[in-house]
């Protein structure tokens, strides 16, 4: 089926003019290299003529709400725009597995579009969260007529930056999204919207509860969802996740990707190391420079407000205003200034601008560590927890218990798209009023202390069982006393040699565990305190480690927990200066 349309002027500021119409085909057949068709619509200028095209595959539908609109912008301003339904889902044939064959088919769909008789040739591809990773699994395979990618809120690697971090599994996301969300080809309905009839049994907050995790899938679904099962059955980074990872594929990509996130996204990690993968290893001195990355104070998506903050109107950013430039000028050869620009731009909380940096790290970070220090009871924020600069002289320890069976509540962090779970920056206090947190507190600061870069916890503690979970959150207190997260960071205790080497703990021998807390940008000011929470749960974000050492899908047993964290622990923070003159400003 074809339409035509008369131009709308759908965004206030152009980049240039836009065309006059513009031709839409719906339901066209794409073939693969198995002989599985795939359905796209296509959205390009109703004049003849060859132009650049940009391919966009979804899981979620290609004609739902939102994505319509925003291709015909594309088409407007002289682009093709191939829009398809990946693998299993709506229109297109085949089964669905999540993730699993968005390599291959990606690679097809590329080429068929550069040899159609209204493409010239060169492709893009664009989109965010699952439409980001197909791109960077099309790329990792270089097709010929890739040019640039631009995938937002994207993950590199499945493993660790989607269902599982620091070997910790997440549990709302994984579950809410693979096990009730994606089975089916419709999007499954999602129970807590449907509060005045749905059964007790159908509730996240009771199924989240429910052991062991592998039948998980039952209680909602009715029937084993394959996916699901797969992964709590690989809770270690293996053979099966290696196979979709894009972070040990980079020298394949050889085009330039520009990645954009939040600091609060569930996938924040594959922004961050998409672009430093790209930076370091990109397989073109092209790919290496045309390295991009902007990063906001959002969730999975952009936004003025998220959690209990409003960061004000300059953190708004359009998206598609970005990718006209950055596809302007790899596709178009246009002049806009993208490979004159400084590549990494980030959103600085507690300033609340926008600042350009030459990379990421930001060249002269002074890495500088901040020590725990107490009098023995760090527990709550009522207790004798600092947080110094100075490296204590004793070797003194805090104490706590953690139980399974009554875990720390997740109240904001990374997270979105499963369960609904409460993220973003949220007020930790009620956290951190209970006596299985341990609240580490600097002084008041007479100057303000600027950081951005990545953020990694040095903890030296002991556990008297063989497993269990240490998590951190870095956290900004004003001077009212709101206590905001602005990093999080979780490992597994049996991940302390390596995602990759299992090895359950000693009870009670004291281990020095390295756990990445992700990154962010943040000016702590004056009068404010910077903390440290320390704790071993974080749910529903992440399962209940048992502390029994017990398999992930099949465990059932839970243990109490005594754990000890040692003094001279230490969190690393990236301390830069901010520059004056580096505001991007508003765009």
């Amino acid at each position: 089926m074809i339409w035509l349309f008369p131009v709308l002027a759908l965004l206030e500021a152009e980049v240039r003019p836009v065309t006059e119409k513009i031709r839409i085909e719906s339901n066209v057949a794409v073939p693969m290299r198995d002989g599985v068709k795939l359905y796209a619509d296509i959205y390009r200028p109703a004049r003849d003529g060859k132009f650049p095209v940009i391919v966009v595959r979804t899981p979620y539908g290609k004609q739902r709400d939102g994505i319509h609109e925003t291709k015909i912008g594309f088409a407007q301003r002289g682009y093709a725009v191939v829009v398809q339904d990946t693998r299993g889902r709506y229109e297109s044939e085949g089964g669905w597995d999540p993730f699993r064959a968005e390599g291959p088919d990606g690679y097809d769909t590329v080429e068929w579009a550069a040899r159609q008789p209204w493409s010239n040739g060169k492709v893009g591809m664009e989109g965010g969260s699952y439409l980001g990773n197909v791109q960077w699994q099309a790329a990792a395979l270089t097709p010929p007529s890739l040019v640039a990618i631009f995938p937002a809120v994207a993950s590199t690697s499945l493993y660790h930056n989607t269902f599982f971090h620091g070997g910790a599994f997440k549990l709302a996301v994984s579950y809410g999204w693979g096990a009730v969300r994606m089975p089916l080809r419709i999007m499954y309905p999602q129970f807590w919207h449907l509060e005045s009839w749905a059964p007790p049994e159908l509730k996240y907050e009771n199924i989240m509860w429910k052991l062991p995790l592998e039948t998980l899938d039952l209680a909602s679904s009715g029937q084993p969802v394959k996916h699901w099962r797969d992964w709590v059955k690989h809770p270690t980074y293996d053979g099966y996740w290696r196979q979709i990872s894009v972070e040990e594929r980079f020298a394949n990509v050889k085009v330039p990707a520009h990645t954009h996130g939040g600091w609060f996204d569930l996938l924040l990690n594959g922004t961050l190391n998409g672009y430093t993968g790209m930076r370091r290893e990109g397989g073109t001195e092209a790919a290496r420079q045309g390295a991009r990355m902007t990063v906001g104070p959002w969730g999975h998506g952009p936004s003025r407000k998220f959690g209990d903050v409003d960061f004000g109107p300059e953190a708004m950013r359009h998206i598609f205003e970005r990718e006209m430039e950055f596809f302007d000028h790899h596709l178009m050869g246009l002049a806009t200034g993208v490979d004159r620009e400084m590549p990494v731009e980030l959103f600085v909380m507690g300033i609340g601008r926008w600042v350009r940096f030459a990379d990421w790290p930001v060249p002269g970070t002074r890495f500088t560590s901040m020590y725990l220090e107490s009098g023995g009871h760090a527990n709550t924020a009522r207790g004798d927890g600092k947080l110094t600069m100075a490296k204590p002289s004793g070797a003194g320890s805090d104490q706590y218990v953690y139980d399974p069976a009554n875990p720390v509540p997740t109240i904001g962090g990374n997270d979105c798209c499963g369960m609904p779970v409460s993220s973003g920056p949220v007020d930790q206090r009620p956290v951190e009023a209970r006596p299985d947190v341990l609240v580490y507190t600097s002084d008041f600061l007479k100057e303000p202390l600027a950081i951005a870069g990545p953020v990694r916890m040095k903890l030296k503690a002991s556990t008297d069982g063989p497993d269990t979970d240490w998590v951190v959150k870095l956290v900004d207190v004003d001077p009212g006393g709101f206590a905001m997260n602005i990093a999080e960071g979780v490992l597994r205790a049996r991940y302390h040699k390596g995602l990759d080497k299992p090895e359950l703990l000693k009870p009670g021998e004291a281990y020095e565990f390295d756990i990445d807390m992700r990154g962010t940008a943040n000016v702590f000011r004056p009068g404010h305190r910077v903390r440290l929470d320390i704790t071993s749960s974080n749910f529903p974000q992440f399962d209940r480690n048992l502390n029994t050492g017990e398999d992930l899908a099949t465990g059932t047993r839970m243990r109490v927990a005594k754990q000890t964290v040692f003094h001279g622990s230490h969190i690393v923070l990236p301390v830069i200066t901010i520059p004056q003159a580096a505001s991007a400003g508003p765009r």
